[in-house]
């Protein structure tokens, strides 16, 4: 099947969201010839995403030059030489979050949803159908319900929705951010043979541009309110714009860190900046962030020092006694060789305890199952409300999980889409019921910041109990903002944990300024960048300074720069003694971090195997 390519082009284009000061993207100046293949690269907040929504005819808000807090557009954007909201279907929009895209229940329907809106006849809407899951590779009835794919999956699907209405372009924003690496080949192949089919012109977002470069022709990079700076071959541009491409946080290939690079005892790499005092733990009086207990060598344990504050016992150890114990010198106990988990199968008969380790006890999952509501990300109220019914609404999706969660340590947990990797997170950060088993809460972590629990399951404590002691970062971030600026929701957390105000304004300028988001301290949540509003979800979380993070893909929608600028923190608190859990496809996370990995598959939980990715590829 063909179909006539569409040209996209933008002169002097720009755009500002409502009540914003700043203009998203300004200045563009882009065309793209039909057939072209073109990748759009740039730093976080650069107005990548809404370049593409523009192309689509998607932006949501009408332009209004009689109201100053309405949007604002500049410059022309047409498809074909006319608006793109004349011509919608022309250009097919596939976005980030996989879910996103999903509108019906079963496959079939949810691939002939589009072709439905736009008339066509009910004689032709199988036949495209079945072609188009036939091009993206999806072989599964057109009956199977769209709650039962993974990820990669649902990419797949959302391909071939929009392969269905044969648009002129198709755009897809950073598609394979939050999919496994089984997942990225499967929406890779799936691109590539739909335009191969379609002879459609292409234009993608990605920050890890090494995924398109064999499907692309040109390489373009914008940069922050600044328009186009480089547009040529990928060849060209990668060699003659290396030091813009950095600045910009484009992850080039063959720039990947190192192991451990994000940890006190990681060198010079990712750091150098926290170690000059840019921490966002305690620092000593000399600047230099404080070590952890288990990564120091030093004698496990924690204190608290008074509401919304948490140090770790060892706070006045030398950080260089800290990277001589890390390196394997005295003193210290030795560095463990598995992960705080117990392999599935291993020990017949009598259940064996987790691995010993060398921080401070705080969480203790045994015999652990975990289950969700068929709908998306579900709330810890949710849960209740399922189990109150009987459970028969619940989805069991994990079983036999046994680990621990200790002060200092990283554990990142993998594995393939779809397997429950953000069900357990959900569970371990005590906003879903375990379906069986026990997780418990060590006396250490129950005493801190006021009160004890009286019971030390999490998911029973009270939102300000569970808050001063576990902090969680969803996967869709937008899900957990309350307030209606950047400053206000950084403040929220310390505000209710009754810090005072002037420890409160200097923690919001301290996070603002390390996440990069102190231009965007009036903003509304919800009108930020992806990436953006991942950074504010997770600086949030650590105003509080809770004793254990659990975040979901904390690295999605970074470029190289705000990529780094997250990772260090969360290595400077792990430095400091926080216990940090991530569930994540990053393998450069895993490694900057040195973090402990464990893979989550369908039958359990495993140890990471050395030198095997989750998916069973080789590192």
């Amino acid at each position: 099947m063909t179909t006539v390519p569409a040209r996209i082009s933008f002169s002097g284009w720009g755009w500002r969201y409502p009540e914003r000061r700043t203009w998203a993207v300004r200045g563009v100046e882009l065309v793209i010839e039909p057939g072209e293949r073109v990748a759009v690269v740039g730093p976080s907040g650069a107005g990548k995403s809404t370049l593409l929504r523009a192309a689509a005819g998607v932006l949501a808000d009408d332009p209004d030059d009689a109201d100053d807090t309405a949007a604002a557009v500049e410059g022309t954007v047409l498809v074909d030489g006319v608006a793109p909201v004349a011509v919608r279907g022309r250009v097919g929009l596939v976005m980030q979050d996989p879910e996103a895209h999903t509108v019906m229940s079963r496959i079939g329907d949810d691939v002939a949803f589009g072709c439905e809106n736009m008339g066509v006849e009910r004689s032709d809407i199988w036949l495209r159908v079945r072609h188009a899951l036939d091009v993206v590779g999806l072989d599964l009835p057109l009956d199977r319900s769209t709650t039962r794919l993974s990820g990669g999956q649902r990419q797949r699907l959302a391909l071939a929705g929009v392969l269905a209405m044969r648009p002129g372009a198709l755009v897809l924003d950073e598609p394979c951010a939050n999919l496994d690496p089984n997942g990225v080949v499967q929406v890779h192949d799936a691109v590539r043979a739909l335009l191969d089919d379609t002879g459609a012109t292409l234009l993608v977002v990605e920050h890890r541009i090494g995924t398109w470069l064999d499907l692309v022709d040109r390489l373009v990079l914008l940069e922050q309110g600044g328009g186009v700076v480089a547009d040529g071959s990928p060849d060209v541009v990668l060699a003659e714009h290396a030091d813009a491409l950095e600045r910009g946080g484009v992850w080039v290939p063959g720039s990947e860190p190192t192991r451990g690079s994000a940890r006190s005892a990681g060198g010079d790499g990712l750091r150098a900046a926290a170690l000059r005092g840019a921490a966002l733990p305690d620092a000593d009086p000399r600047g230099r962030a404080l070590p952890g207990a288990a990564r120091a060598g030093g004698t496990p344990g924690l204190q608290t020092t008074g509401a919304g504050e948490f140090r770790p016992v060892g706070a006045g150890v030398d950080p260089d006694d800290a990277r001589r114990s890390r390196a394997g010198g005295t003193p210290g106990p030795p560095a463990r060789a598995t992960p705080a988990s117990r392999p599935l199968g291993a020990g017949e008969g009598e259940r064996q305890a987790p691995l010993a380790a060398g921080g401070t006890l705080l969480l203790r999952a045994m015999g652990l199952a975990t289950s969700r509501s068929p709908g998306r990300n579900a709330s810890r109220s949710a849960g209740r409300t399922a189990k109150r019914r009987g459970g028969d609404q619940m989805q069991h999706i994990g079983h036999d999980i046994d680990l621990e969660v200790r002060s200092g340590e990283v554990l990142a947990v993998t594995g393939p889409n779809g397997v429950g990797k953000s069900t357990l997170g959900l569970t371990l950060a005590g906003l879903l019921r375990p379906a069986s088993g026990t997780l418990e809460a060590s006396s250490d972590l129950l005493g801190m910041k006021g009160a004890a629990p009286t019971d030390p399951a999490p998911h029973s404590w009270s939102s300000r109990e569970l808050a001063a002691r576990i902090g969680t970062v969803f996967q869709d971030p937008e899900h957990q903002f309350i307030a209606a600026s950047v400053r206000e929701e950084l403040a929220a957390g310390p505000a209710a944990l009754g810090m005072p105000a002037a420890a409160i304004d200097e923690r919001v300028t301290e996070l603002l300024d390390t996440f990069r988001l102190d231009h965007l301290v009036d903003a509304n949540p919800f009108t930020l960048s992806g990436g953006e509003q991942r950074r504010l979800a997770i600086a949030a979380v650590i105003a509080t300074r809770p004793p254990v993070l659990v975040l979901d893909e904390p690295t999605s929608a970074q470029d190289r720069a705000t990529w780094s600028a997250v990772v260090e923190q969360l290595g400077a608190l792990a430095d400091a003694g926080t216990a940090v859990v991530v569930v994540t496809h990053d393998r450069d996370l895993v490694r900057a971090l040195d973090a402990d990995e464990v893979v989550l598959h369908a039958d359990g939980l495993t140890p990471a195997v050395p030198g095997v990715r989750s998916t069973g590829e080789s590192r």
